[in-house]
């Protein structure tokens, strides 16, 4: 058996970086198809193997092995996949898991091209907070902006506890603070189109390489470069994940009594409502909401944490 990290996956092919660093490519012998067959067991999950995973591999051949096992998961992101057509389920949506066992999760932004929006950020931070891993946010093209336009943002994220650091991949400003925070760590880079994710990636390693957009003048959002997640193992014990941009972002699993339970400014004041079960919405005696009549809460975070509400799972059917 040889252990190994899955490290980019593409159709029916697993590509596992050995302990010896050779990447092989493996494929999923039929116990495991039939184990996850959506039509028949109707599990919640799309993916059965994902990049960042510990897996142990049978050789086949010289190039190709057969997975045989797959190391239980240390945490993992994901979100709510699109809708498959005839898989047989029916009501609620698959997850999608984007990267697993991972130490840290950059959610690159950019504060132009494209605008800068906060309410994506918060619910990048709700899927972090709730698969328990660390995130950082990193504001990329500030060189496109006046400072008083990211250093609100900055302020805003730093107060609720996150590392944020600010950044242009065009100008090389502060790629340094990035390498320091993901050394010896593997970290998933994950954002919308555009915004500079693999551009950031080449400066921290111009070996890697990888495909730089740019913005379609349509729709002014990012064009898809990056189309399959993918780990690249760095010097001393470093990873990054670079993963495909992301349009529509809805996290996977969360019941509407829990969403605030994410938004971290909200603990000191979820204690004090009236009721344990308050969506601090609409109920009578809600301290979250007084919190942000009086300004503890800012008014940007409650519209975000409101405009999630709307769409967090409540029928999932398995």
């Amino acid at each position: 058996m040889i252990k190994g990290k899955a490290v980019r996956i593409e159709s029916k092919d697993i590509y596992v970086l050995t302990e010896k660093n050779k990447e092989l490519r493996c494929s999923l012998p039929g116990k495991f198809k039939k184990k996850y067959n959506l039509k028949k067991d109707k599990l919640r999950t799309l993916d059965i193997v994902a990049v960042g995973d510990y897996v142990e591999v049978e050789l086949a051949a010289a190039d190709h092995g057969i997975i045989k096992k797959i190391e239980e998961r240390r945490n993992y992101i994901s979100r709510k996949a699109p809708r498959i057509k005839g898989s047989g389920i029916r009501g609620g949506r698959l997850e999608q898991i984007i990267a697993a066992n991972l130490d840290l999760f950059i959610h690159v932004a950019s504060i132009n091209e494209p605008e800068f929006n906060n309410r994506f950020v918060d619910r990048m931070i709700v899927i972090a907070e709730s698969s328990n891993v660390e995130f950082a946010l990193l504001i990329n093209k500030i060189d496109l902006a006046e400072p008083v336009e990211y250093q609100k943002w900055e302020k805003l994220y730093n107060k609720l506890g996150y590392k944020v650091i600010l950044t242009s991949a065009e100008e090389k400003m502060n790629i340094d603070a990035v390498k320091d925070l993901i050394a010896g760590k593997t970290t998933l880079l994950w954002g919308q189109s555009g915004v500079g994710k693999s551009s950031i990636a080449n400066e921290i390693e111009p070996r890697i390489n990888l495909k730089v957009g740019e913005i379609s003048d349509f729709s002014g959002k990012g064009k898809h470069t990056t189309v399959t997640s993918r780990l690249i193992r760095l010097e001393n014990n470093t990873e990054i994940i670079d993963t495909p941009g992301v349009r529509e972002l809805e996290p996977f699993g969360i019941k509407k009594e829990d969403l605030g339970h994410y938004f971290v400014e909200f603990g000191d004041f979820i204690p004090e409502c009236k009721f344990n079960s308050c969506t601090h919405f609409h109920e009578p005696g809600c301290a979250v909401r007084s919190a942000v009549e009086s300004g503890e809460i800012t008014a940007e975070r409650y519209e975000s944490y409101l405009n999630l509400l709307q769409t967090v799972e409540e029928d999932i059917i398995f």
